[in-house]
């Protein structure tokens, strides 16, 4: 019989696809193994993850865990500590000290004595001294000294064996093992921190510094040295991305006008998402914001202040983009001979042509490899991928890969919202992140289901939360009122490690086109100057909350992570009870917050208190990070929320003192 095959080792957990595509990680993340592994009789077995870095080594052993009884599921954890590619496996082994400890203890339980042990003795005395070989040398004198008394036949049974029974500990962390069987390697790809912990900023450079006349009509175009100040700002407010449209040529053929009319005048500045005109494509910058010089400048200022720069990548181009002239078997041709716009029925885009991807797929791809390479070498890390699900899925598995062996650290966001298995695919196929439907879930057993739906995908898609965007004005934003836009802030940045947030957001921006989700005056396609500093000095502005909330996120580890989140239970709908706890640092975060911004919601909460790190009949110390508050709380706690005065409880958790 093979080696490998003296134990069974199934069902081993993350597992992509059978391993088709690596799981995902990040630096310093605590990533969960699961496997079923069994034997034959009754001697005891162990397991233990394998985890093999980038360069080939392996990590120190890390035991698993037992189950439920019965079920013969093992559980562990891995720690990857670089960005790269790893793999992992499980073990499985024969433990002969715990089958000689469970032996021993079954005999003495049943009253046999020294007569009847003798040969267990003499055995557990070799197994020992062979043990003694793999432990620390700290810990040596233990095991020797428990072989020696193993062996002493001038002292009594209970002397005798006591010692030995008292290994589990050490020998648990250093075992012996017998017929070691690992399991085929498993790929897990690990990016840096902010692949999973993130807080994004999306505005226009263009409206920044931007001046527009009483219609609203262009006056002054905003520049990259114009935006440059707001970087500041939004790194003051604790985002560590800020989320660029695009900020290419934009096309001048069919340009839309202010609220997607179809006809637009000579001052109107078009939607950046219709990419390409005579001054360039994807490889150019507007020339109204500046020159390629200016944004290796903007991206240095945004290095400086603290904050990343996302850039857009939007494979689309407008009818005047230079692909279409240079390449036109790149796009559809119709039966007329025209060149396909864009539609989602009954949505046309006039403006912008798809690419076809069945039309000379390499020179498509190595051309949009050039283009993504190009800005990496200018910068930039971060991509935010306009409508992925349009495109191959193969497609990106294929460029994904490319960019990260060049350069690892490169991120990608998949802006799809669209169906739940092709953006579980666009994940799986390697996307860092995903955006979600968290922006229509406001219900609270909406929350818990997709949440918990988030999680069981968290193996392969990392969710970013976001409230609003430029497309996407919820109802519950355009009637909600300011309380409401606190409570999407609290949930969107709590129960997701990473979130993100479109400029105006702060401002309680809730005027929409009648009939649509969809922003009145609409930024994309028009200027959008706002007066940042005099909206926060008259006390109109969210940004001192929002603040607040980055704030507790950067200083509670507990907020940086996914898997942890757990639900509790609360006798009001309207309210939302969860936590979070790292497992390293014990920092424990607990959150109420109200889904109704109208109406004061009262809540009684039954606490899951061995999630909280507590036993059933504890108490303990809460602390309001938002107000400053302090309580004494339990299993059983009553809550008030009035969402004229604040609709959440953000609560950190202390033991009594």
């Amino acid at each position: 019989m093979p080696l490998e095959d003296r134990f069974p080792i199934e069902q081993v957990t993350p597992q992509v696809e059978g391993g088709r595509f690596p799981a995902k990680a990040v630096v310093g993340e605590l990533v969960p193994v699961t496997a079923v592994a069994y034997r034959e009789g009754h001697a005891m077995m162990g397991c233990n993850v394998v985890l093999i870095g980038p360069d080939g080594r392996e990590g120190p052993f890390s035991r698993m865990t037992p189950g439920a009884p019965g079920t013969d599921r093992w559980h562990g954890t891995m720690r990857p500590d670089a960005v790269g590619a790893w793999t992992f496996a499980v073990e499985a082994f024969s433990d002969p000290y715990l089958t000689w400890h469970d032996a021993v203890t079954k005999k003495i339980g049943a009253g046999q004595g020294l007569q009847e042990l003798g040969n267990d003795l003499a055995e557990g005395a070799a197994l020992l001294n062979q043990a003694a070989t793999g432990v620390p040398a700290a810990e040596r004198p233990r095991v020797t000294g428990a072989a020696q008394a193993l062996a002493d036949t001038s002292i009594p049974l209970f002397a005798r064996i006591s010692p030995a029974l008292g290994l589990t500990d050490v020998l648990w962390r250093y075992p012996v093992r017998q017929h070691v069987t690992r399991s085929r390697e498993l790929p897990l790809w690990c990016d840096r921190q902010r692949a999973l912990f993130s807080a994004w900023y999306e505005f226009f450079p263009r409206s920044e510094g931007a001046v527009v006349d009483e219609h609203g009509k262009p006056v002054r175009h905003g520049t990259f040295a114009t935006a440059t100040p707001r970087l500041r700002q939004v790194a003051d407010m604790g985002f560590d991305v800020v989320y660029l449209p695009p900020v290419h040529p934009i096309g001048r053929v069919n340009r839309k006008g202010p609220n997607n009319t179809l006809v637009a005048g000579p001052q109107d500045v078009g939607s950046p998402w219709a990419i390409g005109a005579e001054e360039g494509g994807h490889d150019a910058i507007h020339p109204d914001l500046g020159t390629l010089e200016d944004f290796r400048a903007f991206v240095v200022a945004a290095h400086d202040a603290g904050v990343e720069i996302a850039m857009d990548l939007a494979l689309q181009c407008a009818p005047d983009h230079p692909w279409v002239t240079e390449h036109p078997e790149w796009f559809t041709t119709r039966a007329d001979g025209s060149i396909a716009y864009a539609e989602n029925p009954p949505k046309k885009y006039q403006d912008i042509y798809p690419l076809n991807f069945d039309n000379d797929p390499r020179g498509i791809r190595d051309e949009i490899l050039r283009v993504v390479l190009h800005w990496v070498a200018q910068g930039v890390k971060i991509f935010r991928v306009d409508n992925p699900h349009t495109k191959p899925v193969g497609f990106w598995h294929w460029i994904i890969n490319e960019v990260k062996s060049v350069d690892p650290d490169v991120l990608f966001l998949a802006e799809a919202f669209t169906r739940p298995a092709m953006m579980h695919g666009l994940g799986k196929h390697g996307f860092t992140q995903s955006y979600t439907y968290f922006t229509w879930r406001v219900q609270a057993w909406e929350l818990r289901e997709y949440v918990q739906e988030l999680i069981e995908a968290a193996d392969y898609m990392r969710p970013n939360f976001w409230p609003n965007t430029p497309d996407i004005l919820p109802e519950h934003l355009q009637h909600g009122g300011p309380p409401m836009f606190k409570i999407r802030a609290v949930l969107a940045s709590l129960l997701s490690p990473s979130w993100g947030m479109y400029a105006g957001f702060e401002l309680f921006e809730h005027l929409h086109r009648p009939g649509s989700e969809e922003y009145l005056d609409n930024e994309k396609y028009q200027l959008r100057p706002r007066d940042w500093a005099a909206a926060e000095a008259a006390g109109e502005s969210l940004a001192p909350y929002l603040t607040r909330l980055n704030q507790v996120r950067r200083d509670n580890p507990a907020l940086h992570w996914l898997r942890n989140t757990v639900f509790h239970g609360i006798d009001n709908e309207q309210l939302l009870c969860f936590s979070k706890r790292d497992p390293d640092s014990d920092n424990v975060v607990l959150v109420v917050v109200s889904l109704d911004s109208y109406n004061v919601q009262w809540g009684n909460t039954t606490l899951d208190m061995p999630a909280l790190g507590f036993d059933w009949h504890e108490r303990f110390t809460v602390r309001d990070e938002l107000t400053g508050a302090t309580f004494d709380w339990g299993q059983h706690n009553a809550v008030r929320l009035d969402p004229l005065y604040e609709p959440a409880h953000v609560f950190t958790v202390h033991r009594h003192r």
